[in-house]
């Protein structure tokens, strides 16, 4: 049995109400952390045109399913995409539960048409401000608080952002903030702050279809989609005491995918 020692420990998941985030918050509490679930209560109406390609739960359900954790853990909400919530965010965290220990930066705005044809400046800046801005942001402000006590930033990317042709905002972003996981691994190595990334390959969260998962099958050379848990067990394992020499890493789980 392998001792994470994340026990106790006090875990920030941002967008951690579904998906890939609601797994990742699960798989903290079952290593005893204590979670802080964020999510953002209302999306304003997207553009004319445009769709947003991602949920919104209502302050209830993300109360409810931090209830649920098997763990001490709360709900926090905050639009990342407003830079003034940062403070507030890890204000709220810090009272409610103590000084964050563990980030990860799982928050993504992704809109369609994404396309070249399609781009706008003010497409582009919604993707930023939520994929590339706010982790920059948060990264810093956590770093501040720590003053010089370890911590660990993981931060949630993508395979589209190695070259994913109709995710321009999207892929153009998260290529950003494996940039930054990078560049603020170097800046905070003398501060004992760990920064690495998980990329994922094709996960099925309920938005694939058959003809998706026959289609992503055939290409990914493990033979099947990911999974949440698939990331979840990545970034725990960043996480972990067993990682503690790893950082500016980004680490690529899609069973071979876009390599």
């Amino acid at each position: 049995m392998i001792d994470t020692h994340l026990e106790g420990q006090v875990v920030l998941v941002t967008g951690g109400t579904g998906g890939i985030g609601a797994t990742l918050a699960e798989a903290f509490a079952a290593q005893g952390a204590h979670v802080a679930v964020h999510y953002l209560s209302s999306d304003p109406t997207a553009p004319a045109g445009t769709q947003w390609e991602h949920q919104t739960p209502a302050a209830e359900s993300a109360e409810r399913f931090a209830q649920n954790l098997t763990t001490t853990a709360i709900a926090v909400e905050a639009d990342l995409s407003d830079s003034t919530a940062i403070t507030r965010l890890l204000d709220d965290v810090e009272a409610r539960l103590g000084p964050v220990d563990v980030l990860v930066n799982n928050a993504a705005h992704c809109e369609s048409p994404d396309t070249i044809d399609a781009v706008s400046s003010e497409g582009l800046q919604r993707h930023y401000r939520v994929n590339a801005v706010a982790p920059a942001l948060l990264t810093s402000e956590l770093a501040r608080r720590r003053q010089g006590s370890p911590a660990c930033v993981i931060n949630i990317s993508t395979d589209a952002a190695r070259a994913f042709p109709g995710q321009i905002g999207y892929g153009t972003s998260k290529a950003a903030l494996e940039a930054l996981t990078r560049a603020t691994a170097l800046d905070l190595a003398a501060t004992h702050i760990r920064v690495n990334a998980i990329a994922p390959g094709p996960i099925q969260t309920g938005w694939l279809t058959d003809e998706d998962l026959n289609y992503a099958t055939s290409i990914v050379p493990l033979g099947r989609v990911g999974y949440p848990d698939d990331i979840a067990d990545a970034a725990v394992f960043l996480a972990s005491h067993q990682a503690r020499w790893i950082t500016g890493q980004v680490l690529q789980v899609a069973g071979g995918h876009a390599l």
